[in-house]
């Protein structure tokens, strides 16, 4: 079962809560919560904040167990950008945008899934040698050394 908990209008820019996001994404509640609680980022605080409100809204209202709750699902998005004004030389007008987020929060209780491994590099041309042809240029090049 999924639980989803959402933060509106946060004002806060969606690039720096952005960093805070991909830090506890797919982690287990226990340790995004500790990660939170030391992580010295403005972004930490209102982020732990929606974390022990789902935690709370999953154990009274979908009575589940928070040990085995995981961040499935997380996403900061923009919101609307508060346009204001600073006075420039010449009698003009700079802009300052403030900007929002919108913070969508998805714990699940089901199995996570496992990491996926990468691939090993293998170079361009190693796939497309054949192992009689690495023979046949080992023996011209001993052929020309002679």
């Amino acid at each position: 079962m999924e639980v989803i908990a959402k933060l509106n209008r946060l004002r806060m820019s969606p690039r720096k809560v952005r960093l805070v996001a991909g830090l506890i994404r797919r982690m287990k509640i226990a340790e995004a919560e500790t990660q939170l609680k030391f992580l010295n980022k403005a972004a930490a605080e209102p982020m732990l904040k929606l974390l022990l409100s789902a935690k709370a809204n999953a154990e009274h209202n979908h009575k589940l167990d928070p040990n085995t709750l995981w961040i499935s699902h997380l996403t900061v998005d923009g919101g609307k950008t508060l346009k204001r004004w600073r006075p420039r030389a010449y009698g003009r007008a700079g802009a300052i945008r403030k900007r929002t987020s919108h913070i969508t929060l998805k714990l699940s209780d089901g199995p996570r899934p496992e990491k996926k491994t990468k691939k090993a590099y293998v170079p361009r041309n190693a796939k497309n040698v054949k192992p009689a042809t690495k023979a046949k240029v080992e023996a011209k090049k001993t052929e020309n050394q002679e």
